[in-house]
């Protein structure tokens, strides 16, 4: 898994008031609800980030992303996966978030590419519902959410851009030959769940594709290391906000 559960995302190098923030409860397009956080900027949002979660889904650390995006000035959707097969997130509880207990384990088995595709089609209008109908959206997912972040180049959803951490290149399949949304890769150089040399593969493929792919590999930085507490890697976690809002500020253009 991406993050213990007590992990936050480190600050954005750009910081603004939010103006909104809070949990959620959208509709997919195939009639399923699910929750989600949204955050929105005190200013004027001129593009807009569906965060899409690890194994565990809407657990605090992407809620939390979702605030830093809106610092950095994006209105930002972090969405659940597993409305369809456990309900609404803190359902008991209340708290909108999956807890640290979660059992992702028989969910993750579950979860179905045409149908996280719906869901991050219902973010995105939720998104330009609460800006405007031609905000550019991007993807920006981790682990899990990295590889069908990646798998967005070679989609039909409307999206302006996908990036990832973490990825998995077999679950992106088929997708990465048929890729041409612009991407970013960020690639952690000591992750022990996917080798770094089959990340670059698949950047080549989807080049191949026809997507421009950017590839960024932080050598000896293990999986997760976009952590606030991995004060060794703060280099890393900065040249990844880096190139994330510099992917965002290229596409709202």
């Amino acid at each position: 898994m991406c993050h213990d559960h007590d992990s936050r995302p480190p600050a954005p190098p750009r910081s603004g008031d939010v103006a909104e923030r809070g949990t959620l409860t959208l509709t997919s397009a195939d009639g399923t609800p699910f929750s989600a956080a949204y955050a929105a900027p005190a200013g004027e949002a001129r593009v807009g980030v569906v965060v899409l979660p690890d194994i565990r889904g809407l657990h605090p650390y992407y809620v939390a992303l979702a605030e830093r995006f809106a610092e950095a000035g994006l209105a930002a959707v972090a969405i659940d996966y597993f409305g369809r097969t456990a309900g609404l997130a803190g359902g008991e509880t209340g708290s909108g978030v999956r807890e640290a207990d979660f059992d992702w384990q028989s969910h993750i088995p579950q979860t179905r590419p045409e149908s996280i595709d719906a869901d991050i089609a219902a973010a995105i209008t939720y998104l330009r519902g609460r800006t405007g109908p031609d905000l550019p959206v991007l993807t920006v997912g981790f682990c899990f959410g990295g590889s069908h972040s990646w798998r967005q180049s070679g989609g039909d959803l409307d999206l302006a851009a996908c990036a990832g951490f973490y990825g998995r290149p077999a679950m992106v399949g088929d997708a990465a030959q048929h890729a041409r949304k612009p991407t970013l890769m960020l690639i952690a150089g000591a992750d022990q769940a996917t080798p770094v040399e089959d990340q670059l593969a698949l950047a080549e493929t989807m080049r191949s594709g026809g997507a421009e792919v950017e590839t960024a590999v932080y050598d000896g930085a293990p999986h997760s290391f976009f952590d606030r507490s991995f004060g060794e890697w703060e280099e890393a976690c900065a040249d990844a906000w880096r190139r994330m809002l510099a992917l965002a500020d290229r596409v709202g253009r």
